[in-house]
């Protein structure tokens, strides 16, 4: 059987890390839907970028988009994104209504130079969602100190949330926090009903071992042993921490009123160091109530070599003692997460400048 139906069996969800208007125009999406149980779609600017500057689909529109001097190339961008957003809520649609609002979702991100400012957060992702109008539209905001606070208040106004840019376990919890916080918000209003509010928490991967792996090579000798393991091990702890919390009395109450689970999201799922395997990411953290956004090279190499069983919750001891023995080393994995999370800001900061500079002539 496909190793990605299989997935879908043992109760996680696939996602595509990718949108353009090929994968729209030319049938790879609706055909992922139909023959490999994706069940959600991501996007942010570094996908919008390759996106519009690469397929032809965008052409014609970007050109008549251009030609109206009264739009901002923020603006153009926008009125592109929206287009694919729309169309890719609309293919997952019967997906999200046969699965009474679980499945079936696509992410647009808020612009990255909002990520320190709560207020522009609420304002544009609020803007976003009404001009989307989708009710399968998760609306990404990245876990810094003013994310946060951008996110408890959206999930407080009833707008589903994919929490980007988080690293570290202390990412995890405070995101779970604020979740909890929002939902409390929006069940406070006498007629608020949670289940159309959803959120999942995207904590990012490959790029926990590059940088982990930098400093191993650093500190050299018996160090090297634990090159390639961080980032799996993170994984397999946080999923401890989502258990603890949402299957736990912190989130009964919540979820005796209805109040959905915030899922765990494995992102940066793209193998980056080509002595690794090519689905490391994806083999050792199966198991459910778990999504995991795939590029496509990774989706298509799990489809043809992966290998499908319930792992996220064995080798937690091993997980334990890997972050042990880095942080006997120096290196404190909460520290990486927060150097992670702001490099990460300034790349999606730079592909939407470049985004706009495209837009601008």
């Amino acid at each position: 059987m496909n190793p990605l139906i299989v997935l879908h069996t043992l109760g996680q969800r696939v996602w595509l890390d990718n949108l353009s208007r090929t994968l729209l125009e030319e049938g790879r999406l609706q055909k992922l839907v139909t023959e490999d149980a994706l069940a959600g779609i991501t996007s942010n600017p570094t996908i919008f970028f390759k996106a519009i500057s690469e397929s032809p689909y965008y052409r014609h529109d970007a050109e008549q988009l251009r030609r109206d001097r009264s739009l901002t190339p923020e603006q153009r961008y926008e009125r592109l994104a929206i287009a694919d957003i729309q169309r890719a809520c609309d293919l997952l649609h019967p997906l999200y209504v046969r699965t009474d609002g679980e499945d079936g979702y696509v992410s647009l991100e808020v612009s990255p130079a909002l990520a320190h400012d709560a207020e522009g957060t609420v304002e544009a992702a609020l803007r976003l969602k009404a001009l989307v109008n989708r009710g399968n539209l998760l609306m990404k905001v990245p876990a810094t100190k003013q994310g946060l606070r951008a996110i408890e208040q959206l999930i407080g106004q009833g707008c589903s949330v994919n929490v980007t840019l988080m690293f570290s376990l202390d990412h995890v919890r405070d995101v779970s926090t604020a979740y909890m916080k929002g939902i409390e918000q929006w069940l406070a209003h006498s007629d608020a009903d949670p289940r159309p509010v959803k959120s999942v928490a995207s904590l990012f991967l490959s790029r926990v071992d590059t940088a982990v792996d930098k400093r191993l090579d650093a500190l050299g000798g018996d160090a090297l042993q634990l090159r390639g393991q961080a980032g799996v091990a993170l994984a397999k702890l946080a999923y401890e921490e989502y258990k603890k919390v949402f299957g736990g009395p912190l989130f009964a109450p919540l979820a005796a009123k209805g109040a959905r689970r915030q899922h765990l999201l494995w992102a940066s799922t793209g193998t980056k160091n080509p002595a690794y395997s090519d689905v490391m990411y994806v083999e050792p953290l199966i198991g459910p109530e778990t999504i995991n956004t795939l590029p496509d090279a990774t989706l298509d190499a799990f489809r043809d070599h992966g290998r499908a069983a319930l792992t996220l919750e064995q080798n937690v001891d091993q997980a334990r003692h890997v972050f042990a023995e880095l942080g006997r080393r120096g290196i404190l994995m909460g520290d990486v997460g927060d150097e992670l999370q702001a490099e990460g800001v300034r790349l999606f900061q730079d592909s939407f400048d470049r985004l706009i500079a495209l837009l601008s002539h």
